[in-house]
C-alpha cells in the first residue's frame, strides 16, 4: 500500500533530470506511488528550467497545466527562486509551494504536508515494489547521468546559472564513485559525466584526497577519470572547458580508459565577442591545443554549442567564427540564437543583432557546419566501429557510436538487426552516411 500519489513533470536538461530522479527516488523510498497523469494525483511536482527564454516559458505553461488539470501543484527547479518565483505566484495564485534547484528535502516537506504519508509502516526494502538500489531513474537502463558537482564560478554575461544553482560545489568524490559502481553493478553501460563546469571539479575542495575502495583518490577531474575508466563502461565527458588540465585526460582517452569524447562549449571565436561573453579560457589558443589533442588521439570527437547574433557580434566578428569553424573541423556542433534572459548582464550590452540578422547567420552557419560534419562522416564509411545499441524497433536497431552521446547527436542505424537488445555493444561496418546519421550493418561472427 502506497502513502498517495503524486505526478511529476521533468523539464530541462540532464542536470535537472539528476534532480528529478533524486527526488522520485526520495518519492518511492518514503512510499509514495509516482504517476504518469493528472487525473488521480494527489499531488503534481514540475521540475522546472530557466535557463532562456523560451524553456521558461515551457516551465509556465507546464505549470498552467498542472495547476487546472489538477490544481495541487508544486513547484521546484531553476524558475523557482527570485523573480521567476514571483511570476509564478502572481500567474498561478493557488501554488502550494515553491522551491529553488536542488532543494530535495523542501520538495518532500511539501508533499508530505499536502499529502501526509498513511502508511506507517511502509519498508522501501520489503514493499512489493522496491526502490533499486541505483534509485529511480528517468534515461534507459543501459545509460546514466553521473552529476559530479553543482553551481558554477563563472560570470559569463549571457548566463544566470549561477544565480540560479549557486557556487559550484564538488560532491565527494566516493560519493560520486560509489553513485558509478552501483549505476554498473545495475546494468548501466554508459556514464554521461556532468556539471555545470566539469573541468573544475575539486577546485573548491582544493582537490582534497578522500578515499574510496581502500584507497586514497583526489578529488580531481583525473583522478575521477581514471576510476571510473577502470569499470569496464563507456565514460563520456560533458560540459568540459578547456583549462590545461583537459590535457591531462587525454592519455586516458588514448589508452581507452575513457571514450575519446569531448562536448566543449566554445560558444564563439571571436575574441572581442569571448571576451563581451567573459568566458573562461576566450584568450587559450584553442586551434592549438585541438590540433596537439588529434595528435595524441586521433579518434577525439569534439561537440561544441555556439551563439550566433550576440549583442555587438558583427558580420566580421561573424566570419571569424564561420573560419574557425571550418579549420576545427568540430564533429558535432549546435548552434543558438542569441535569446536575453531576465537578470543577465548581456541585456545591457549594446548594439543588440536584429532578429532578421540572427536568423540569416543561424542558416549560414548551420549550412557550413552540415557540410563539415558530412564531410567527416564519409570518412567514416567502409570502417568498423563498436556501437551501444538504444532500442530495437520493427525496422531494426538503432545505436550511438563512441561519438554520439545520446539525444543531442546522431544515431547509427542497423537496419533488419534484431538479434540484440538495449544496451548489448556490437562492431559493425560503416555503410552510408548523411549529415548527421550513419547506416552500418554489423560484422559477421562479430
Amino acid at each position: 500500500m502506497s502513502s498517495g500519489k503524486v505526478g511529476f513533470v521533468s523539464l530541462g536538461c540532464p542536470k535537472a533530470l539528476v534532480d528529478s530522479e533524486k527526488i522520485l527516488t526520495q518519492l518511492r523510498l518514503d512510499g509514495y506511488e509516482v504517476v504518469n497523469s493528472y487525473d488521480n494525483a494527489d499531488v503534481v511536482v514540475v521540475n522546472t528550467c530557466g535557463f532562456i527564454d523560451a524553456a521558461k516559458q515551457e516551465s509556465l505553461d507546464a505549470i498552467k497545466e498542472a495547476m487546472t488539470e489538477n490544481g495541487k501543484v508544486i513547484v521546484t527547479g531553476c524558475m523557482g527562486k527570485g523573480k521567476d518565483a514571483e511570476t509564478i505566484k502572481e500567474l498561478n495564485p493557488g501554488i502550494l509551494a515553491i522551491t529553488g534547484p536542488q532543494a530535495y528535502e523542501e520538495v518532500m516537506t511539501a508533499v508530505h504536508e499536502w499529502v501526509p504519508p498513511v502508511d506507517k509502516e511502509h519498508n522501501p526494502f520489503i514493499d512489493l515494489v522496491p526502490v533499486p538500489p541505483e534509485g529511480v531513474k528517468l534515461t534507459p537502463r543501459h545509460y546514466s547521468y553521473l552529476k559530479i558537482s553543482e553551481g558554477c564560478n563563472h560570470s559569463c554575461t549571457f548566463c544566470i546559472i549561477p544565480d540560479m544553482r549557486g557556487k559550484h560545489v564538488s560532491r565527494p568524490i566516493g560519493d560520486v564513485l560509489d553513485e558509478a559502481k552501483r549505476l554498473v553493478a545495475a546494468g548501466t553501460k554508459e556514464l554521461l559525466v556532468i556539471s555545470q563546469d566539469t573541468s573544475a571539479y575539486g577546485v573548491d575542495m582544493k582537490y582534497r584526497t578522500g578515499f574510496w575502495d581502500g584507497k586514497p583518490v583526489k578529488t580531481k577531474l583525473y583522478d575521477l577519470c581514471k576510476e571510473l575508466g577502470e569499470m569496464g563502461v563507456w565514460v563520456r565527458l560533458h560540459y568540459v572547458y578547456p583549462y590545461p588540465s583537459v590535457d591531462d585526460i587525454l592519455p586516458l582517452m588514448a589508452e581507452g580508459k575513457i571514450l575519446p569524447y569531448l562536448d566543449i562549449p566554445f560558444q564563439h571565436a571571436s575574441p572581442r565577442i569571448l571576451k563581451l561573453m567573459k568566458r573562461p579560457a576566450h584568450a587559450e589558443n584553442t586551434l592549438e591545443r585541438i590540433k596537439k589533442w588529434r595528435e595524441l588521439v586521433p579518434e577525439l570527437v569534439i561537440r561544441s554549442t555556439f551563439v550566433v547574433g550576440y549583442p555587438g557580434e558583427t558580420e566580421e566578428d561573424f566570419q571569424l567564427l564561420l573560419e574557425w569553424l571550418e579549420e576545427a573541423e568540430l564533429d558535432r556542433v549546435g548552434c543558438f540564437k542569441y535569446s536575453p534572459v531576465e537578470g543577465a548582464k548581456a541585456n545591457d550590452l549594446p548594439d543588440h543583432v536584429p532578429e532578421e540578422i540572427q536568423q540569416e547567420r543561424f542558416d549560414r552557419f548551420m549550412q557550413a557546419q552540415q557540410a563539415i560534419s558530412a564531410r567527416k562522416l564519409q570518412r567514416k564509411i567502409g570502417t568498423r566501429i563498436t556501437v551501444l545499441i538504444d532500442e530495437v524497433d520493427e525496422e531494426g536497431a538503432v545505436a550511438r557510436s563512441a561519438a554520439d552521446a545520446p539525444n543531442i547527436d546522431g544515431m547509427v542505424y542497423l537496419n533488419d538487426f534484431f538479434n540484440c537488445q538495449p544496451g548489448d555493444f556490437v562492431e559493425v561496418e560503416i555503410e552510408h552516411a548523411d549529415e548527421y546519421d550513419l547506416w552500418a550493418s554489423p560484422v559477421t561472427g562479430a
